[in-house]
């Protein structure tokens, strides 16, 4: 579940420049509510992203903080 407006903002980042499917942001999301995980490391994890594409994340993650 997507509690925050920040948390609404990098979905759509994943979805729209990514180009992750609604389904594989569904499984991480999932995964986070059972292991409590950061989305960008459960992506990873899951093998949804690569390393590169979870760099990208985290430069997006920072421009907005």
């Amino acid at each position: 579940m997507v509690h925050r407006n920040s948390d609404k903002q990098l979905l759509q980042f994943l979805h729209n420049e990514l180009e992750l499917s609604k389904a594989d942001i569904a499984v991480a999301l999932r995964h986070r509510e059972l292991d409590k995980g950061p989305i960008p490391m459960l992506l990873w994890q899951y093998g949804f992203i690569n390393l590169e594409q979870l760099e990208q994340i985290f430069d997006w993650l920072a421009e907005h903080a």
